[in-house]
Formats: C-alpha cells, structure tokens, sequence
C-alpha cells in the first residue's frame, strides 16, 4: 500500500517501505523531478521480509497522483503482490569431503550455484557478488587442512529479491546438514562433531586468508570472526535442550545445527516427532544468541520466536513456481504458511550476555533453525533431507529413504 501527493514538482508519499531512500530515488528518476523535492513518511511496517524493500507501489502511486491532480492510494491484493513479486532465489549446493579413519574431514568442497540479486539490478548477471558469498560459504569457520569454495553461473528467470536471511538460508542448510551427515558417517555425536570441526577458539581474518569478505560492512577489528563465541553457543543449547540426555522414542529426533550471520552468533536446537502417517511436529525450539550488548532482551527474543515459526514456513512450505511465464501461486490457499498446528509449541531463547558491539537479531534467527529442523527429521526417521521444501518428501513409515 502507497499514498502519494504529487503537486508540481514536489511529491508527498506515505508508504510502509524499508528502504525510504530508495522510494526517493525511483519517484524522482520516474517523474523527473530533484529528490530533495520528495518527502517519504513511513508509517508502521508490519512484515518487511525484503519485499518491502521495493518501491514499486510507491512509484506507482506517485505516478497516478500525477495524472489525477489529486492524492492517490494504490492498494495491491495479495494476489498482485504475489503475482509480480520479487523472489527469493532458487539455489543449488554441492558438498564434498575426505576424511580420514575417524571420519574427520581432511577436505572440504563446497559448491554454490543460484541466480544472484544483482540479475534485478543488471541485465545477464549470473555470478555471485562478495555480499551474497559472504552470507554463510566464503565465511566458513571450521578448522580445516584443505579448503575449495567455489560459485557457478545460474541466469535469472524471475525478478530475484531479498528474503528475511537471504543467501544464508541455503548455505546455512548445504552446510549444516553435511555436516550431521558427516557426523553420522562418523558414529559420532553430532554436538562434539560440529565443535570439533571449529576447532579452537580464535580469531578468523577472512581477508588475510585471500578471501574477499565484506563482513556485512563492519570493520573485522570490530567485529571479528570469532570461534570461541560460536562455541559457547552450541555448547550452551546443548545443555539448555537436553542434548543427549533423554533417550528418543520411536520417530523422535533432535537437531543441531550453526550460524554466524549478520554480525551475531547463533545455535539452534529442535525436537521433532514424525508420526507413521508422516505428519511432522516441533514440540520444541532452543535458541542460544550471542549478538554482543542487548539493549531489548524482550524484542530480541520476539524475533528469534517468530523466526521459528518464519523458518517453519520456509522449510515446510517455500516454493513458487512458473508455467508459461506466469506464477501459479497466488495467496495462501496454494502458497501456504505454517498454521499454528505446525509452528513449534514452546521457543525458548538464552541471550548470552556480552560486552561486545550491538549486531543484528532480526535476520539471524532464520539460518539455523531449518538445518536444525531437518537434522531432528533424519534422527527420527532415518531419512536426509537433501531438497526443500519438506512437503516433496514422504516421512511416512514405509517410504524409501
């Protein structure tokens, strides 16, 4: 929803974006009018998610308000908005390692291919830019003697855009449940199995290895890599879950899984029961954060409860697809959400205390719960979970693996 003035050559527009500025610029390149000469208001957001991100509704009011002499509200359906979206991006990972006769890694590949963001704003683009490769791939922080990241070209069919996470939904999914893999091939336990693999507590300068890495556009002094945070996280949920003190029943399992994104660390814990039919719950989420100084304990626990219930959706239910250039999707009867039925009944969220600089929370939340989720579903069923959304995967006692 957008309202917009236009008188002259001067605009006044209301609209719940998250990029103001960016409402400025398109408004003032379309009209051709100067930008000091546009007032943005922004109301309530609500969800942004990315999407609002986009100044095409405010663009288009603008546009109205011009040709009508008179201030104009432009309201999408939610049809419209889904129709003619910006998508989160379709993502291919591929995962390889030799290990040794413990079953440690030895070497390690990792391959990521996906349409990049940067195809919306630049015709032809198909590689991705240092900002979407350092969301979770070229910022590995395992202890490793061999290391090869690599990225492959993916053209865009879609408009691609920012999804609440971005491009360390997948990553964090690829990397995180190689990992379990690992630690089952291993017949180890899946907690000493992910710290092992960070290895000590240190300080990692991507940089100096030869890596291009923004770090979400903080200075490394500031806000270094830091393996010893990363460890008291998952050691912590650990603890807080039970991890490994309750011996699972049939179609049970927990998951473990690792994320650093957004400046914050973050472990995550989830229980799941997969009953014969495949029907799949979460009794329970643990979330372990250790985003530096915390000025709001509340607000930052809200944004790692709905993340849970946001990477819920993600993995139960993210799809979206084109026959004949047109999305067949249209709201929530063929685009689904989780309902409440689905969404994990209990949420509990430690927040480490920190001297550490202020980092994000609201992203951060999304990119190790799905991992998490799918490593509970393989220990309470014995089947991987290599493709998503879940809803292409029969768990019902009796489907092959």
């Amino acid at each position: 929803m957008a309202l917009a003035d236009v008188r002259g050559d001067r605009v006044e527009v209301w609209a719940s974006t998250q990029n103001p500025q960016g409402v400025q610029d398109a408004i003032a390149s379309e009209l051709k009018i100067p930008k000091e000469n546009i007032i943005c208001h922004v109301p309530l957001l609500g969800g942004g998610f990315g999407r609002k991100s986009k100044p095409d509704n405010a663009v288009e009011a603008a546009v109205l308000s011009r040709k009508a002499g008179k201030p104009v509200k432009v309201v999408w359906s939610r049809e419209d908005d889904l129709k003619f979206d910006y998508f989160h991006t379709v993502s291919a990972v591929h995962m390889k390692a030799a290990v040794n006769s413990s079953g440690k890694p030895t070497a390690w590949l990792q391959r990521s291919v996906f349409p990049p963001i940067g195809s919306t704003f630049q015709a032809g683009a198909e590689l991705a830019g240092a900002g979407e490769m350092q969301q979770g791939f070229t910022d590995l922080p395992y202890d490793l003697p061999n290391l090869r990241v690599e990225n492959g070209p993916a053209p865009a069919h879609v408009r691609i855009g920012w999804l609440r996470s971005v491009a360390n939904i997948y990553h964090a999914f690829a990397i995180q449940t190689f990992t379990d893999e690992l630690a089952a091939n291993a017949k180890a336990d899946p907690v000493q199995c992910l710290l092992a693999l960070i290895g000590p507590s240190r300080q990692i300068d991507f940089k100096a290895l030869g890596t291009e890495y923004p770090n979400y556009g903080a200075s490394l002094s500031e806000y270094p890599v830091d393996t010893g945070r990363m460890r008291r996280c998952i050691e912590a949920v650990a603890v807080n879950s039970g991890w490994g003190k309750e011996k699972p029943g049939k179609g049970v399992g927990y998951g473990i899984a690792f994320h650093r994104s957004f400046l914050t660390y973050v472990a995550c814990a989830v229980k799941v029961e997969v009953n014969s039919d495949g029907d799949i719950s979460i009794p329970r989420v643990d979330y372990v954060v250790d985003a530096g100084i915390v000025v709001n304990p509340d607000r930052t626990r809200s944004q790692f409860e709905g993340a849970a219930v946001f990477g819920t959706s993600v993995a139960r239910y993210g799809e979206i697809t084109a026959k004949n250039g047109v999305i067949e999707q249209s709201n929530f009867n063929d685009y689904q959400v989780a309902r409440m039925p689905e969404a994990p009944r209990v949420t509990k969220v430690q927040i480490i205390e920190s001297d550490a600089p202020p980092a994000g929370v609201g992203e951060p939340g999304v990119p190790p719960f799905v991992p998490a989720l799918c490593n509970a579903i393989f220990a309470a069923t014995g089947k991987r979970v290599r493709e998503l959304p879940l809803s292409k995967t029969d768990f019902s006692r009796g489907a092959t693996t």
